[in-house]
Protein backbone atom coordinates (compact mmCIF):
# COMPACT_ATOMS: atom_id res chain seq x y z
CA UNK A 1 0.00 0.00 0.00
CA UNK A 2 1.40 3.61 -0.90
CA UNK A 3 1.43 6.66 1.47
CA UNK A 4 -0.20 9.45 0.19
CA UNK A 5 1.62 11.49 2.31
CA UNK A 6 5.48 10.94 1.24
CA UNK A 7 8.47 13.14 0.92
CA UNK A 8 11.73 13.33 -0.33
CA UNK A 9 14.14 12.99 1.93
CA UNK A 10 15.98 15.85 1.17
CA UNK A 11 12.68 18.22 1.91
CA UNK A 12 12.09 16.27 5.43
CA UNK A 13 16.23 16.85 6.12
CA UNK A 14 15.83 20.40 5.16
CA UNK A 15 12.75 21.27 7.36
CA UNK A 16 14.87 19.68 10.45
CA UNK A 17 17.58 21.65 10.27
CA UNK A 18 15.55 24.47 9.31
CA UNK A 19 14.19 23.81 12.91
CA UNK A 20 17.53 23.36 14.64
CA UNK A 21 19.33 25.89 13.39
CA UNK A 22 22.06 25.07 16.46
CA UNK A 23 22.35 20.94 15.11
CA UNK A 24 23.23 22.86 11.29
CA UNK A 25 25.50 25.21 12.79
CA UNK A 26 27.58 22.19 14.34
CA UNK A 27 27.79 20.19 11.88
CA UNK A 28 29.02 22.83 9.58
CA UNK A 29 31.59 23.48 12.25
CA UNK A 30 32.56 19.57 11.91
CA UNK A 31 32.44 20.08 8.29
CA UNK A 32 35.44 22.60 8.23
CA UNK A 33 37.24 20.87 11.06
CA UNK A 34 37.05 17.36 8.10
CA UNK A 35 37.70 19.91 5.36
CA UNK A 36 41.11 21.22 7.17
CA UNK A 37 42.74 17.76 6.58
CA UNK A 38 41.08 16.64 3.71
CA UNK A 39 41.79 19.84 1.51
CA UNK A 40 45.56 20.79 3.33
CA UNK A 41 46.49 17.28 3.18
CA UNK A 42 47.95 14.56 5.87
CA UNK A 43 50.91 16.43 5.85
CA UNK A 44 49.79 19.55 7.48
CA UNK A 45 47.15 17.61 9.36
CA UNK A 46 50.15 15.54 11.09
CA UNK A 47 51.32 19.30 12.05
CA UNK A 48 48.14 20.19 13.38
CA UNK A 49 47.95 19.87 17.07
CA UNK A 50 44.27 21.35 18.10
CA UNK A 51 41.89 22.50 15.77
CA UNK A 52 38.38 24.54 16.76
CA UNK A 53 36.24 26.99 16.34
CA UNK A 54 34.62 30.11 18.29
CA UNK A 55 32.65 32.75 17.55
CA UNK A 56 33.02 31.91 13.54
CA UNK A 57 36.80 32.14 13.68
CA UNK A 58 38.78 28.96 13.33
CA UNK A 59 41.60 28.39 15.49
CA UNK A 60 45.15 26.00 14.44
CA UNK A 61 47.40 24.85 16.66
CA UNK A 62 50.71 23.66 14.75
CA UNK A 63 53.93 22.27 15.44
CA UNK A 64 55.85 23.50 12.94
CA UNK A 65 56.66 27.70 12.74
CA UNK A 66 57.58 27.42 8.99
CA UNK A 67 54.26 25.63 8.18
CA UNK A 68 53.04 28.56 10.97
CA UNK A 69 53.93 31.64 8.57
CA UNK A 70 52.97 29.81 5.55
CA UNK A 71 49.33 28.88 6.17
CA UNK A 72 49.59 32.60 7.82
CA UNK A 73 50.50 34.31 4.33
CA UNK A 74 47.62 32.41 2.54
CA UNK A 75 44.46 32.83 5.57
CA UNK A 76 42.21 34.55 3.35
CA UNK A 77 42.36 31.75 0.74
CA UNK A 78 42.11 29.21 3.29
CA UNK A 79 38.89 30.87 4.93
CA UNK A 80 37.13 30.92 1.40
CA UNK A 81 38.32 27.25 0.60
CA UNK A 82 36.98 25.81 3.71
CA UNK A 83 33.98 27.69 3.60
CA UNK A 84 33.43 25.93 -0.02
CA UNK A 85 34.27 22.96 1.15
CA UNK A 86 31.59 23.30 4.26
CA UNK A 87 28.91 24.74 1.43
CA UNK A 88 28.20 27.89 3.84
CA UNK A 89 30.43 30.70 4.90
CA UNK A 90 30.84 28.84 8.71
CA UNK A 91 34.53 31.01 9.89
CA UNK A 92 35.15 34.57 8.56
CA UNK A 93 38.61 34.08 9.72
CA UNK A 94 41.76 31.68 10.64
CA UNK A 95 44.05 32.28 13.68
CA UNK A 96 47.28 30.10 13.52
CA UNK A 97 48.82 29.07 16.49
Amino acid sequence: MRRRNAQVIGEVLGDFFKNNAELYERILEIRIKRGWSELLGPMIHQYTRNIYIKNKILYVSLTSSVLRNELVNSRDRLVKSLNDYAGSVVIIDIIIR
